[in-house]
Formats: structure tokens, sequence, C-alpha cells
């Protein structure tokens, strides 16, 4: 007992001090978040993860579905790159390289990972069958990414599975745990077996910057209501989407967004 409470208390301690001495903000709402992992590492084991992962599934090409994918998502990444434009932050967006690819699996998910490379599953499109729809799920999803969320849940899981190690020394000691913790950190965790929800804080400004997103790319950011009510209800039905594994829909969350709305119809001018 004793040496359980010392070893928590250890790790608390490392927490704490690594929380003080790597404490960064998150370039959207200013949140101090704990942030471990360097820019050019998390971004070279994104683009292996990502190229792994398409070698291992099939990825759908050419398809009127396909196509959407493409638009829509075309559509929001120039959206993101205005919005940082705007607010003086290109360098959040430094090596994103974007990329659209829908994959064969029934599953209703979509996921992004830093340096643009967004993956939606065919099963998410039984659900986001709009333009719109899918634009609520993109914009999210690659909120996600630009907050650097991911990023954030895997410098937590390496203080508190890994003990603090850096993200090259994981992947020299333990490769295929770390490469799993980063997969399922990114809301690509059904893949691996592991899954590590989003935060409420996290989900909150996902939610708070994807309904800006969705605006200035022309969607109608309302539709993010009628979207996330019929997730919900989908998982009121059984059979969760896998989606929800890692991004609650509840109305707590819905109400939220209600109230968020007001801000991102003034980034909404459709047909400009």
């Amino acid at each position: 007992m004793k040496k359980t409470f010392k070893c928590r208390g250890t790790i608390l301690i490392l927490f704490l001090t690594m929380f003080l001495l790597d404490c960064s903000r998150v370039p959207i709402t200013g949140r101090r978040q704990l942030n471990l992992l360097p820019d050019s590492e998390v971004m070279a084991l994104a683009s292996q993860q990502y190229s792994e992962f398409l070698t291992q599934n099939q990825v759908i090409a050419g398809t009127s579905e396909d196509q959407m994918v493409q638009q829509v998502g075309s559509n929001i990444a120039r959206a993101v790159e205005k919005y940082f434009a705007q607010q003086g932050k290109k360098d959040v967006l430094e090596g994103y390289k974007w990329e659209f690819k829908l994959v064969k699996d029934a599953q209703i998910n979509a996921f992004a990972l830093p340096g643009g490379k967004v993956v939606v599953y065919t099963g998410l499109l039984d659900v986001a069958t709009t333009p719109a729809e899918l634009a609520v799920v993109l914009s999210h999803e690659i909120a996600h990414a630009v907050a650097e969320h991911g990023s954030e849940k895997m410098s937590q899981e390496l203080v508190t599975q890994l003990g603090g190690v850096a993200l090259s020394t994981a992947l020299r000691n333990q490769p295929q745990l770390t490469q799993q913790l980063f997969m399922a950190s990114y809301g690509a965790g059904s893949q691996v077996g592991v899954l590590l929800p989003f935060s409420r804080k996290m989900e909150s400004e996902a939610d708070h910057l994807g309904l800006d997103f969705m605006a200035m790319a022309g969607y109608n950011p309302q539709v993010a209501v009628g979207f996330w009510q019929k997730m919900a209800q989908k998982a009121q039905g059984g059979g969760v989407p896998e989606f929800l594994s890692t991004h609650p829909a509840d109305q707590t969350r819905i109400k939220n967004i209600q109230q968020q709305l007001p801000e991102a119809m003034k980034y909404y001018h459709p047909g400009s």
C-alpha cells in the first residue's frame, strides 16, 4: 500500500514538474496544456503512421462519395488557412500538406492527424449524408489537430504509462505501444484496441473552432445541432458509433453548440 502511494506520488510530482517546464498554450483559446512532443517528431510519426494505415486499409477513390470528401475537405482546409492567417498565426500550420482519404470501413468514424492528414470511414457517410453534415465532422476533427489535442493526450500518456520519457525514447524502447498510443490520441484508437477519450475542454475547443471553420468554408453551422442530435439518438438506440467512443454526444454539448452559433454565423456568408 505504501509502495503504491509512493509510486503515485512520484508520478504526480513528475507530471507537475513537466507541466511547469513544458506547458504551452492552445493556439486557439490560450488554454495552458502539457505538450512534451517536439513538432518535428510529431509530424514525422504522423506521416509514418498515416502511410502505414493506408497500406492496411482499402482507400476508395473516384466515387461520388470520395468526391464529396475531397470537396468538403478542401473547402475546410482553405478556411483553416484563412482563419489562422487572419489571426496572425500562420506558423500553427507549418508543415501541413492536406490530404483527405475515404477508407472502406463500416465504422462511423473519422480522424485527423498533424500535418493535415484526414481519414473518413465510409460508415460515417451513412450518417453524414450531406456536405454540410460531413463538414461538421471534418471541421471538428481538424480543430482537434490544429489545437494539438492529440499531442496533449499523448504527453499525458508518456507521463502516466511510460514514466515521462521523451517521444523518441518511447519509440525506441516500446515502439508498438507508443505507436498505438499515438494513433489513439488522435481518435484512431479503434484500429489499435486503445481508446483515449477527448476531455470536455478539448471537445468544447474543437466544437467552438470547428463551427467557425465550417462557417468560413461556406457551410451553415446550424447544421451541427441537428447532426449531433442525430448522433446522440443513434447512441441511445444501441450500436454506439465508434466516433462517440472518443467524442461524447450529449445534451450539454448540444446546448453549448447552440450558444456558440451566433459567433459562428458571423463567419457564414453563403454564395460568397
